[in-house]
């Protein structure tokens, strides 16, 4: 399929991913970021004369020419807008605070019990001082939890590892917060955030696959985040793979997730006698660097569970690529002896060429991804971000008039 005709020209993350092109790389001419982003110069030159026009982007000076006429480059107005991501965790929030191109202002971590009676209104307080904290533009906030979420608009929840059942997340902050807020499942926040200055940019269908505490996944399809009729796509763990086996968070029993999510692989490092009573996964990761035959046969057979149920998600998504990162990436070289001949070799002979990237981990990655809900949300043409996305477009229309920022050389 041609990129002038391919579905993804109408997602609405491409005017996104210009802006984050252009703020990952440095002044860019169109012709270029056509090629990096596979759609057509047509469509690049139609979405930058709104950009310009809106006061995001910039025309800077020539590019050097090897003959003919020379290109324009394209310049980011970075400080016309910004956003604030958070990531919801059982313990505590993560926050960031990233201009338009998604350059991190600041982060921090806050403690956080979601088991409080008063849980939201903590997680108010939380983001109405990253809020007071603010300079500048504020577009809008964007939180990824790790549950199932209705719809980023109204942002109704179940998280079973938060205790969250149909909690109204959305309504409470943006009645809070006075400002847009924008609620996802986090691996469908990483996957935006790879659209946009990641693999994604490369890829118009890919999979953003995490490993540690639960595992996840996050589907982009022809450039968009598929999300399913309940938001709820992409929960590969729990994916039943034994019929009775060890009791999931979920209620079920021998979900993926329960074989080899965090807590299962410590409590098999417990039985053999890896760690202690008091072992944790950086107690298993530590027996298996020193080379512990039994706390190394724990990630292969995980790395080899992985690849089997992997490979069934390929032959029904087909992607061109698999991203693979999270907290337990860390231990990676230990799972991959078990996950690359399990992957190839349940994949059918045409699909066992597909690449799969490994990605360094650092918590800040699922509080950008939060915040590039936000950054995505002004030019979603399919109506995802609802009124929440409209709002973000005023403040983004209302920011780009009220100041004469500098373009990003």
């Amino acid at each position: 399929m041609s990129p002038a005709t391919r579905p993804s020209a109408r997602g609405d993350l491409v005017p996104s991913a210009i802006l984050g092109l252009l703020g990952t790389r440095g002044p860019t001419s169109r012709a270029d970021v056509a090629r990096a982003l596979d759609v057509s110069p047509a469509l690049v030159t139609q979405l930058t004369k709104d950009l310009i026009a809106r006061g995001l982007v910039t025309e800077l000076e020539h590019a050097p020419s090897q003959g003919g006429r020379p290109a324009r480059l394209l310049g980011l107005v970075r400080s016309a807008g910004g956003a604030i991501g958070a990531k919801v965790t059982a313990d505590h929030v993560a926050l960031v605070d990233v201009d338009l191109d998604g350059t991190v202002r600041s982060q921090s971590t806050q403690r956080f019990d979601p088991d409080a009676p008063d849980a939201l209104d903590a997680l108010g307080h939380i983001l109405g001082t990253a809020v007071d904290d603010h300079s500048g533009p504020l577009l809008g906030i964007g939180v990824g939890i790790p549950g199932s979420v209705d719809s980023q608009a109204s942002g109704i929840v179940d998280a079973p590892t938060l205790g969250w059942s149909d909690a109204h997340v959305g309504a409470v902050l943006r009645s809070t917060l006075g400002v847009p807020v924008l609620v996802e499942n986090d691996v469908n926040t990483l996957a935006v955030a790879e659209r946009l200055y990641g693999t994604g940019r490369d890829h118009g269908s890919y999979l953003v696959v995490t490993i540690g505490r639960g595992i996840g996944c996050g589907i982009v399809v022809d450039g968009a985040v598929y999300r399913g009729a309940s938001g709820g796509a992409g929960e590969i763990g729990h994916i039943p793979i034994t019929t009775d086996g060890p009791l999931c968070g979920c209620g079920s029993r021998g979900c993926l997730e329960a074989h080899i999510g965090e807590d299962a692989l410590v409590r098999a490092a417990l039985e053999q006698g890896v760690v202690g009573p008091r072992g944790t996964a950086a107690g298993l990761r530590q027996a298996a660097e020193r080379g512990d035959a039994a706390a190394l046969e724990i990630y292969r057979e995980a790395g080899a569970r992985l690849g089997r149920a992997l490979a069934g998600v390929v032959h029904t998504i087909d992607p061109e690529v698999i991203v693979l990162l999270g907290e337990g990436i860390d231990a990676w070289r230990h799972w991959e002896p078990g996950f690359e001949p399990s992957f190839r070799g349940h994949l059918m002979p045409a699909r066992r060429g597909i690449p799969f990237v490994i990605e360094p981990w650092a918590e800040d990655k699922w509080a950008l991804g939060a915040a590039s809900l936000v950054l995505a949300s002004p030019f979603d043409a399919a109506g995802a971000t609802g009124d929440q996305g409209r709002l973000v477009r005023e403040r983004l229309h209302a920011g780009a008039d009220d100041q004469h920022a500098e373009p990003v050389r």
